[in-house]
């Protein structure tokens, strides 16, 4: 037997295929199913250095317009949105007004990403009776956009859950209610799935993070509301976790909503940049003050040292 063969590729077969080396999809892509869909474009990567002043910053003001980035200039954007359910900094909202605003911030997203780059977007679901499905539409409205969708993530928040009695009718099938433990993070490209790593750009992960990462759920406990000072604060983990599998160090990334900054302080400990909008001017300050206290652990030694040199 010719040991020197090359093992022969596979393709996607009515019944599927176990094979993972060499498989050839461009068949089950090419069909029908697709038809309709944002497909990836032929772009030449180009990428917009941040202007003086921006880098690590949040602007207090609506990300409708997110005036200080340059076109092709964030890396990855991270964010969960105010879910107009009546918070302290909601606005009472129809649905088709609230998709709208989503949708004009999505745009100016999608402005300032450089090709191939990233937008995660955790999202909850609301409501019972009936049940609404913000994932669903948010979906809609960013493929209508011209984005790709690379996936979803099932946060699972079990662990943290409350314990929650909304069980409808108790032990009766006449009106049994399902009780929400996850919540999804959106997970989508500009123009195309990859982009080119640039030279001095290192990914930051080990290997058994990267095989945790790429896991379609992930479980992590959420944040608390009375420690962070926020009403719907989410863990940093989260962007923690978003920002560690799609960037490289020392790249950029948005969160077009801060709140209590979480993304800051994860960008900070990751070693990457951030830029933030927030309309609140408390949440823009404790943002701010939370990125600043994430960067004091990495300069303690040089202030230890500086302080030994002065006695």
């Amino acid at each position: 037997m010719d040991r020197t063969r090359r093992r022969k590729g596979t393709q996607t077969s009515s019944f599927g295929t176990s094979g993972r080396i060499g498989h050839d999809s461009a068949k089950f892509y090419a069909g029908r199913l697709y038809e309709g869909l944002p497909t990836e474009s032929r772009v030449r990567y180009e990428e917009n250095p941040l202007p003086d002043g921006v880098a690590n910053q949040v602007f207090q003001h609506t990300s409708e317009s997110m005036r200080e980035l340059p076109d092709r200039s964030v890396h990855l954007m991270v964010t969960s949105p105010p879910y107009n359910v009546g918070k302290d900094y909601d606005e009472d909202l129809t649905l088709d007004q609230y998709r709208a605003f989503l949708k004009r911030v999505m745009a100016e997203v999608h402005r300032v990403l450089v090709p191939g780059g990233r937008a995660c977007i955790n999202i909850a679901n609301l409501g019972r009776r009936p049940y609404l499905p913000l994932h669903a539409f948010i979906i809609e409205d960013m493929l209508d956009l011209g984005f790709l969708m690379r996936g979803e993530i099932i946060w699972d928040k079990a662990a943290s859950a409350s314990p929650s009695t909304a069980w409808g009718s108790w032990m009766s099938a006449a009106n049994p209610t399902l009780r929400d433990i996850h919540e999804y993070i959106l997970v989508f490209s500009k123009e195309t799935f990859s982009r080119p790593k640039v030279d001095g750009r290192e990914p930051t992960m080990a290997s058994e993070e990267f095989l945790e990462l790429t896991r379609s759920v992930w479980s992590f406990p959420a944040e608390s509301a009375r420690r962070v000072g926020h009403p719907a604060p989410f863990p940093v983990e989260l962007p923690q976790r978003c920002i560690q599998l799609y960037t490289y160090a020392g790249e950029v990334v948005l969160d077009p909503f801060m709140g209590s900054g979480s993304t800051a302080v994860a960008a900070v400990r990751a070693g990457r940049l951030f830029v933030g909008y927030e309309t609140n001017t408390d949440y823009c300050e404790a943002a701010a003050q939370r990125a600043l206290e994430a960067r004091l652990p990495a300069l303690q030694p040089q202030l230890d040292l500086e302080a030994s040199l002065t006695t």
